[in-house]
């Protein structure tokens, strides 16, 4: 098991990464009661694993269980999580585990850090996304009617385990969504990760374990130092939503739920490349190491068919919008990244 550090003062947390590390959990709840939030795909799975091994550690469990999919980011869900804490009298010590994968831990996140003005929660991250990058660095969020992940709070757990065997029961379709975010943290921030991904596709595709641990403890390390120096985003954190302006935009373009999260970031990494290719920032060769590596996973690196004034409509809505302008981010090479404060139609006129 590897053990990685998000420095943050006195709210510092260790992420756990490990294979069969899942039947450990009941071991590290301190607490005596504990609520678990899952959904139903999830707990089919896993629920009776996790709750043999709380039973074994004397904790007492409540289990919160919602539907599986993105449309259970939204308030309707969010109150009945609420409604559930409330039945089993949890109190400020009580913690809140997401058991699950990123719209569950989003919706989990956000529950624990606004029901008693906080509550400790716990991130058991079960797909690829969510461990290499939403399990980790305290953002939390349910969706608008507008816009992905527009409600929430930037809200840290007090710790995160990612048991990668569990990802052996994804579909490859969950499973591509994840490793596209794999992909964009080589991009933009370790060329040797890139060039792992360029040598080793099957034992990537047929989720070899030394693969999973490789591309999830290296993820994971670049995801925590990132937040560990700007943990609300004010300046460098921006980096990791590269490709996520125009994926986001896709989202809601096509339907929140209709691609997956990360093809439409796979996809937005590719806009941003010719992006940056058209304003210099890269050069021709890089450029096509990363659109034939997108190309190579079966990812889909032209724009759906959508009009101007629709993506300039989407991507006014970015949460990382700052009047008209939006700090979008650009590779200026395999590993480094720069980010532009640039007008919407400025993207749009570049991308589309």
């Amino acid at each position: 098991m590897e053990q990685i550090t998000v420095d943050l003062g006195d709210r510092s947390y260790p992420v756990y990464v490990g294979y069969g590390i899942l039947d450990d959990i009941g071991s590290m709840i301190d607490d005596r009661r504990a609520s678990i939030l899952t959904d139903d795909h999830v707990s089919t799975l896993l629920g009776d694993r996790v709750q043999r091994s709380m039973t074994a550690s004397g904790v007492e469990t409540q289990t919160i269980v919602v539907a599986a999919g993105e449309q259970s980011k939204q308030f309707s869900s969010l109150i009945g999580v609420y409604d559930e804490l409330l039945s089993f009298r949890v109190d400020r010590e009580t913690p809140l585990m997401a058991l699950g994968g990123g719209v569950i831990g989003d919706l989990g996140g956000f529950a624990a850090g606004t029901f008693l003005r906080g509550i400790p929660y716990i991130q058991v991250p079960t797909t690829l996304l969510a461990q290499v990058d939403s399990s980790v660095g305290g953002k939390t969020a349910v969706n608008h009617p507008l816009g992905k992940n527009l409600i929430g709070v930037f809200y840290q757990p007090r710790f995160v385990l990612a048991d990668v065997e569990t990802l052996l029961t994804l579909p490859d379709e969950e499973y591509l969504s994840g490793l596209a975010e794999v992909i964009k943290h080589a991009v933009i921030a370790d060329e040797k990760l890139f060039s792992y991904l360029e040598t080793n596709r099957d034992r990537v595709m047929s989720r070899d374990r030394d693969a999973l641990m490789n591309m999830v403890t290296t993820s994971v390390r670049i995801k925590s130092d990132v937040v560990s120096r700007d943990e609300r985003e004010s300046g460098l954190r921006r980096i990791l939503n590269f490709g996520h302006t125009v994926g986001h935009a896709i989202e809601r373009l096509s339907g929140f739920g209709t691609i997956s999260h990360g093809r439409a970031v796979a996809t937005g990494m590719a806009a941003a490349v010719r992006a940056s290719e058209r304003l210099g920032e890269i050069g021709r060769d890089d450029a096509d190491r990363i659109t034939t590596l997108l190309e190579t996973y079966q990812y889909q690196t032209a724009l759906p068919e959508h009009s101007v004034d629709e993506y300039l409509d989407a991507i006014h809505y970015d949460k990382k919008a700052q009047g008209s302008h939006i700090n979008f981010v650009l590779t200026a090479g395999i590993g480094y990244v720069t980010v532009k404060k640039m007008r919407a139609t400025d993207i749009v006129d570049i991308i589309v």
